[in-house]
């Protein structure tokens, strides 16, 4: 997400560079990379700062090398997926080398606006607000499911004042979160913008079921989060040009989808029958993507519909990986499982497929919907977060919807509820018209960076004063006035996104 991001950022007139850890295979593919600075004194030790170009979009990327802390097989899990002992080191060593360039670094532009991600960079916005950064700072949760929190002991080891590891009652800054220091709490406190990566997902965060014990210190900072759905890039998922792909095919024309479907068929060792609906289920396998729920709901489903056939792309839990391939052994020529992912396969699966199957506990954004309706292979997806949002729910008793629906979407986490919406997705896909319909305006929907940047960029410009985020000859053209009265009219509309999120945000409260 941030490497397309910051393309998007880019490709709209923003000056915009990317700060990570030197990855032994961020070095290997960044393209001309050279040093420039040395940074001493860091929570773990001392570093090395380089600066290169992404491979595939030329952003600028800065590469933070610490061998001793990086240069490791995993990026936070060893080889037996245990997380390493000194992740709060490594990722705290991360945000003050982003706070040492906010405050600024020669050779480097010092940023209006630092963007974090997540827990790993959650204390990027305390440690700016620490040194007196002038420069603003957003932080976007990705999944509140993972919070980076470590013992409260170590707090004084990364620079964390003790008044800031009181009990949180105590003090309404602290990082402190039922005993232990959190790196998701201290960016949620302490930036000056809060964002998750769809509207759903940052009024669920804010209820019991969903906010994984965080909802309170959200609830207490709702005035500035908001939520934003990520955008897809849209030249590398496209049917009409895929070279992944056994044929192309567009949305005027989708004869090319049955060759894809023959491909994909045999490469899961499935019955080669045109017209026998295919489901792909395409993601990791755990419970929070219902794997389990899954498991069980599948031989229920071929039982019922006899023509019924699913290839499963992906890895997780060993458990899950076992029952899947019990089920391909059980159910030869209809179920084929891959207990892997790479992209050629994934592109295959959303081409190949007639629906996909995402169920999910909980979902912050979800892309894997956005690829399926892009190549007409409609979602069946759980009734959550970003695919709540991005999903229009087929309903074929409304007028509208064949105008309008690009899936289908179920409640509940019991098998019943997979077999009933699959069930509802078959009925339509018994009726040629109606899937056309379907598949039409799954392909027709735009889901580009261009509406999450333009919802970035004014929320940034709201944190730097209405400063121009952008360098837009247009706007340049246009008469003070003329701009002024633009300017008035974004913050309206800015206004009237924030009025109904906080009424969802109240809706959601009350409910909790």
């Amino acid at each position: 997400m941030v490497s397309a991001y910051a393309a998007a950022l880019r490709d709209a007139g923003v000056d915009v560079s990317i700060l990570m850890p030197a990855y032994p295979s961020a070095l290997e593919r960044a393209v001309d990379i050279a040093p420039v600075a040395r940074m001493t004194g860091l929570p773990g030790g001392d570093a090395r700062l380089l600066r290169g170009r992404m491979p595939d979009t030329g952003v600028t990327v800065l590469l933070l090398q610490m061998d001793h802390l990086f240069a490791r097989e995993g990026l936070y899990r060893d080889p037996q997926g245990r997380d390493y002992l000194d992740n709060l080191t490594r990722f705290a060593s991360l945000a003050a080398a982003a706070t040492r360039v906010a405050r600024g670094v020669r050779n480097l532009r010092r940023p209006d606006i630092v963007h974090a991600h997540d827990w790993h960079a959650g204390l990027t916005p305390l440690y700016m607000r620490l040194a007196g950064v002038a420069a603003k700072s957003v932080f976007t949760i990705h999944n509140l499911a993972f919070q980076g929190n470590h013992p409260l002991a170590m707090g004084g080891w990364i620079g964390v004042p003790p008044e800031l590891l009181v009990p949180a009652l105590s003090d309404e800054r602290s990082i402190e979160f039922y005993g232990s220091l959190s790196m998701m709490k201290a960016g949620i406190v302490h930036a000056d913008r809060v964002t998750t990566v769809s509207r759903r997902y940052a009024r669920e965060i804010l209820t019991p079921c969903f906010g994984h014990g965080m909802e309170g210190v959200l609830q207490a900072q709702a005035a500035k989060l908001s939520g934003i759905v990520n955008g897809i890039d849209m030249s590398v998922w496209n049917p009409a040009r895929d070279e992944y792909i056994a044929r192309s095919y567009s949305v005027d024309d989708t004869a090319g989808k049955q060759a894809c479907k023959r491909e994909l068929q045999q490469a899961f060792g499935l019955t080669r029958e045109p017209f026998a609906p295919l489901v792909a289920i395409g993601s990791r396998l755990t419970e929070q993507k219902l794997a389990d729920v899954a498991i069980r709901a599948l031989p229920m489903l071929l039982e019922q519909h006899p023509r019924l056939q699913f290839a499963i792309l992906g890895q997780g839990e060993r458990a899950f990986e076992h029952a899947m391939q019990e089920l391909a052994a059980a159910w030869p020529g209809r179920v084929g499982v891959q207990i892997d992912y790479d992209e050629r396969r994934a592109h295959m699966l959303h081409a190949g497929a007639d629906m996909l199957l995402h169920g999910s506990r909980f979902e912050p954004c979800g892309l894997t919907q956005l690829y399926a309706m892009r190549y007409g292979t409609i979602p069946v997806a759980s009734r959550v977060g970003g695919l709540a949002d991005t999903i229009v729910d087929y309903a074929p008793h409304e007028a509208r919807d064949e105008d309008c629906a690009t899936g289908f979407l179920f409640d509940g986490q019991h098998p019943h509820d997979i077999v009933h919406a699959v069930g509802r997705a078959l009925a339509a896909f018994a009726q040629p018209s109606s899937w056309h319909a379907l598949q039409r305006n799954a392909m027709s929907r735009d889901s580009s960076w261009e509406v999450s940047t333009s919802n970035y960029l004014a929320l940034y410009a709201d944190l730097v004063d209405a400063r121009p985020a952008v360098h837009d000859t247009r706007v340049r053209k246009t008469p003070g006035r003329a701009r002024t009265a633009n300017a008035a009219g974004a913050r309206q509309v800015r206004r009237g996104r924030d009025e109904a999120f906080n009424a969802g945000v109240e809706e959601m409260v009350r409910s909790a």
